[in-house]
């Protein structure tokens, strides 16, 4: 049984999105077809380039207001897709594209304050998220970010 439960954007959240067409920033959310493979924050599976239209907002990851809040840009399918439900594994289409998905992994304690991070390299991610829960009590939750773009795609949730 996995240690950790994989959490994309929900349906309900990015509902709101499409129908106002401005994120919580007030921003206004740009459609554009992929030119890149993305993920999709909801479906957390890469984006075909030049075929899936896509959807680019800005979005915080983050309940508190703090110094580590990072809001920044995320791409979600413009079509209604199925929120990522084989939740105790990483993605497999990501984690076995590893030149346009490098990982890093964040550590996050309750109070929403960096406690770990780790480049993923070539390493088994569903392995590294596993030891960093059992190794590091201080890390409540993890967040995968693309290394190169430092861009969030999701967050990993310790299961007691």
């Amino acid at each position: 049984m996995s240690n950790f439960k994989i959490v994309p954007l929900s349906k309900d959240y990015v509902q709101r999105i499409r129908e106002t067409k401005k994120d919580d920033f007030g921003h206004d959310v740009i459609e554009q077809v992929a030119t890149g493979s993305g993920p999709c924050r909801i479906s957390l599976k890469p984006f075909v380039k030049g075929v899936d239209t896509r959807l680019l907002f800005t979005h915080s990851p983050f309940a508190i207001d703090n110094a580590y809040n990072q809001p920044g840009p995320v791409l979600i399918n413009a079509a209604d897709v199925e929120e990522y439900s084989d939740v105790y594994r990483f993605p497999p289409e990501i984690k076995a594209n590893k030149k346009s998905f490098p990982l890093s992994l964040i550590g996050y304690n309750n109070d929403q304050m960096m406690v770990f991070t780790q480049m993923v390299g070539d390493n088994d991610v569903d392995e590294m998220i596993t030891e960093i829960f059992e190794q590091h009590p201080e890390v409540d939750y993890l967040h995968a970010r693309n290394s190169q773009a430092c861009c969030y795609i999701c967050r990993i949730e310790r299961l007691n």
